[in-house]
């Protein structure tokens, strides 16, 4: 028994050692991993890296990869690298505690996949990020602002219904990418858009439909036009406060503007020419117009009128024209004082208020008053500076600079008594109409422009144009309006349609300024019925046959012109050339005559000339030797050059000067004996007879 009991004892003492041994490992494993734990929340900061508290700079350090970051991170700088997607770790969706990642200016190709959950804000400008799938941009279900400035996202590149997943983003940049229309699908979260500088053309009706939390909307440097914006684009904004349209080729505002809460319009370096009447009606609480860099010249009357909180006016840049048209607007910024801001308000015309502020011309404005209280009238008028002014000089002042031609917005108001034409007539095809006091002439110069001529009996202030395009029926076609001073007789219509019919009025108008139905300017139309003409614009695709004919009839003008002066410089060219020929000649003979006595016994032998073999200077007159020598005598010369043995070329003459010397006696100066007696015939440069040639 006791050997037994001993065995077991053992056992037992077996068995408890064990337990206690596998309780102290897992004590260990414990602590351990409790130590291992501590020691990773203890993790200050990587070496490349500043950090303070939860926020990780590491930004500027050449990294192409994140490097291992503590997990109490918040907020990390990782900006101005070499990252790229691969240097992006799997690790890095488990730090559940990030909320803001400045991640611009590096590498990536691609939209980051493995992002933290937790992210709100997203920093990815100046990549070249090109892709933007529903995917990746769906694990970032709390996610509020995306930056996606200066990428290549283009408006295919963004996959349908991408953020659907992102019910919280309320802003959006994609300025400076390639982006053609409008992005579909965007979360009606959204409180910030930015678009600018992409290649955005045509925005259509339902572009912004379910934004009604868009509160800013940047358009800046789009290729946008009045013509590719439909009527009720913005009208769905209700809640915007800030638009934006800088640099674009807007001619007029567009139209519908959400005016309940905006408080920013900025329409600056387009080129407007017009501002509607009642483009800004509404907008009670806009505090910022920038109307700077167009080509406005006037604003219409009660343009303003509902801009009772406006604080900053900017309107530099532009031809202002400061006559009694804009009495109503210098009036306007007296009563307002203080409380509104104006920049760049300075005239252009007319010249001697060039370069004043519009605020400084209260003597100028005052004198459109006494010109109202007078009564003005039809024939004459009194113009800012003071100068008295005919009728016709009236419209010059009281109304707007020419606009470029044929561009000008479209009527939808119904004012009685306007003279336009009516789509009911049946007009007859004629180029011309004439009225009592005006005849109108038209011509269509190509296919999208009409020249319009006319004269007048009498002078008148101003003249209002209308042109109608006569559509499929007799119910349809646009109507299009201008004004046009009263000292021109001539406008051109441009940006027509092709091969299309249009009727085209003309009737003048008198200036009336005490008239309370009177047009804006001052302007009230005449009873006289307007003359109307018809013409049709070519088809590009088929030859125009009348400007050949005007331009063969202009060949055909043009040619006595250029007979008459091309046959004067053919006479004067003959003439000289004759008299250069006549000089030659005149010379040549001349030169003949004292070449040779006598031209007979001419040969075509070649000529041997024996002066200069016999190395006597050529004379063919007689030599004479004023001091004792020879006379010699040339003999014919047209000689063939023919051996002679017996002839001599020269006959030697001895010839006694009258000094009574005689021919071998030298004079008393000469005494050199080394040349005997010849020595003044060798000074002279005539050979004696020792070097003679026979």
């Amino acid at each position: 028994m006791a050997p037994e009991g001993i065995g077991e004892l053992r056992d037992l003492l077996f068995f408890l050692l064990l337990c206690f041994t596998l309780l102290a490992e897992l004590l260990e494993m414990t602590a351990a991993s409790s130590h291992g734990l501590d020691g990773d929340s203890d993790i200050v900061c990587p070496s490349v890296c500043r950090c303070d508290e939860d926020f990780i700079y590491c930004n500027d350090r050449g990294l192409s990869a994140i490097p291992p970051l503590p997990p109490s991170a918040t907020v990390l700088y990782l900006q101005n690298n070499h990252i790229d997607n691969a240097g992006l770790p799997r690790s890095l969706e488990h730090h559940t505690t990030v909320s803001v990642i400045y991640l611009y200016d590096n590498e990536l190709d691609d939209f980051p996949m493995h992002l933290p959950p937790s992210l709100r804000e997203l920093h990815l400008q100046d990549n070249n990020i090109r892709v933007l799938p529903r995917t990746a941009l769906a694990r970032l279900p709390l996610l509020e602002k995306l930056h996606l400035d200066d990428n290549s996202v283009s408006t295919v590149s963004i996959e349908d219904q991408a953020f659907a997943d992102n019910p919280r983003l309320r802003l959006l940049f994609l300025s400076r990418n390639h982006l053609s229309s409008i992005p579909s699908g965007l979360p009606a979260s959204l409180e910030e858009l930015r678009l600018d500088d992409n290649r955005i053309s045509t925005i259509p009706t339902h572009a912004f439909r379910g934004l009604s939390s868009l509160r800013r909307l940047v358009l800046d440097g789009n290729l946008l036009a009045n013509q590719r914006i439909a009527d009720d684009t913005f009208s769905r904004l209700s809640n915007l406060t800030e638009l934006s349209l800088v640099r674009n080729s807007l001619q007029t505002p567009p139209l519908n503007l959400p005016s309940a809460h905006l408080q920013r319009l900025s329409l600056q370096d387009n080129n407007l020419i017009h501002m509607p009447r009642g483009s800004l009606d509404g907008m009670r609480r806009l505090q910022r117009l920038d109307l700077s860099g167009n080509n406005l010249t006037t604003l219409p009357r009660g343009l303003f009128r509902d801009l009772d909180n406006l604080g900053q006016l900017l309107v530099r840049g532009n031809p202002w024209h400061c006559g009694c048209n804009l009495r109503w607007l210098h009036d306007w910024l007296e009563a307002k004082g203080n409380t509104i801001t104006v920049r760049g308000f300075i005239c252009q015309t007319p010249e001697r208020i060039r370069d004043m502020a519009l605020r400084d011309l209260t003597n100028q404005m005052d004198e459109c008053e006494l010109a109202a209280a007078a009564g003005g009238g039809v024939g004459t008028g009194v113009g800012v500076g003071g100068n008295r002014v005919s009728g016709g000089a009236v419209g010059a002042i009281s109304t707007t600079l020419s606009p470029p031609q044929g561009s000008l917005f479209t009527l939808r108001s119904k004012r009685p008594g306007l003279g336009l034409p009516e789509t009911g007539l049946d007009y007859t095809l004629s180029s011309s109409g004439v009225g009592k006091n005006l005849a109108l002439n038209v011509k269509p110069l190509s296919h999208d422009s009409i020249r319009v001529t006319w004269s007048v009996a009498q002078t008148s202030s101003s003249f209002r144009l209308s042109w109608l395009r006569l559509g499929t029926s007799s119910a349809m076609g646009s109507i299009t309006e201008t004004l046009v001073r009263g000292d021109r007789r001539e406008y051109l219509l441009t940006s027509l349609q092709p091969a299309s019919s249009y009727i085209i009025c003309m009737v003048p108008l008198v200036s009336n300024s005490g008239s309370r139905s009177s047009l804006p300017g001052g302007d009230t139309e005449s009873n006289e019925v307007p003359v109307c003409a018809r013409t049709e614009t070519s088809d590009p695709s088929q030859p125009d046959d009348e400007q050949g004919e005007d331009e063969s009839s202009d060949q055909m003008t043009s040619l006595p012109l250029a007979g008459i002066i091309g046959g004067a410089t053919a006479i004067v060219s003959l003439a000289l050339i004759i008299a250069i020929f006549c000089w030659y000649g005149h010379r040549a003979g001349h030169l003949a005559s004292r070449d040779h006595y006598s031209h007979s016994g001419s040969r075509k032998s070649k000529h041997y000339d024996d002066y200069i073999e016999s190395g006597t200077k050529k004379d063919n007159t007689i030599l004479e030797i004023r001091g004792p020598g020879f006379q010699m005598t040339p003999m014919a010369t047209r000689q063939s050059l023919q051996p002679k043995p017996v002839r001599e070329d020269y006959i030697i003459h001895t010839i006694f000067p009258s000094n009574g010397t005689g021919l071998y006696k030298p004079s008393q100066n000469m005494t050199n004996s080394g040349y005997g007696t010849n020595r003044g015939y060798r000074e002279g440069g005539i050979p004696d007879i020792d070097y003679s040639y026979t």
